[in-house]
C-alpha cells in the first residue's frame, strides 16, 4: 500500500512539473506585449496595413504568413529568429521565453 501511495505521489509531481513546463512554453501574452513594443515600430497590431513590416492583426487567424508558410508557432518563431526583408534577426536578441511570450501575444491580436 505504501508503494502505491509513493508511486501516486511521484506521478502527481511529474504531471504537475510537466504541466508547468508546458505552460511556460506556451508563453505569457502580457509579457509578450511588453517585449513586442520594440516590434511595434515596424508592425501594426490593430490593422493589416503595412507600416515598415506587415500588419499583424489577426495573424493567427490567417492561413499563411507573408513567406507563404502556414501560420504555426514554429513558423512564426522561425521568422522572428531569421528576420528578412529588412527585419533583423532576433535569434540572439530575444530569449526563448521572450519569443514564446511574443507568440502568445500575437495570438491575442
Amino acid at each position: 500500500m505504501r508503494k502505491l501511495i509513493l508511486s501516486s505521489g511521484m506521478i502527481a509531481m511529474l504531471l504537475a512539473s510537466s504541466l508547468a513546463a508546458a505552460d511556460k512554453k506556451a508563453g505569457d501574452a502580457a509579457k509578450g506585449k511588453e517585449v513586442f513594443e520594440q516590434c511595434g515600430v515596424c508592425h501594426n497590431t490593430d490593422s493589416d496595413e503595412k507600416k515598415i513590416g506587415p500588419g499583424l492583426k489577426a495573424l493567427y487567424k490567417k492561413d499563411k504568413l507573408k513567406n507563404g508558410k502556414k501560420v504555426t508557432d514554429e513558423n512564426v518563431k522561425a521568422v522572428i529568429n531569421a528576420g528578412g526583408n529588412g527585419m533583423p534577426s532576433y535569434a540572439d536578441l530575444l530569449s526563448e521565453e521572450e519569443k514564446a511570450n511574443v507568440i502568445a501575444y500575437l495570438k491575442t491580436l
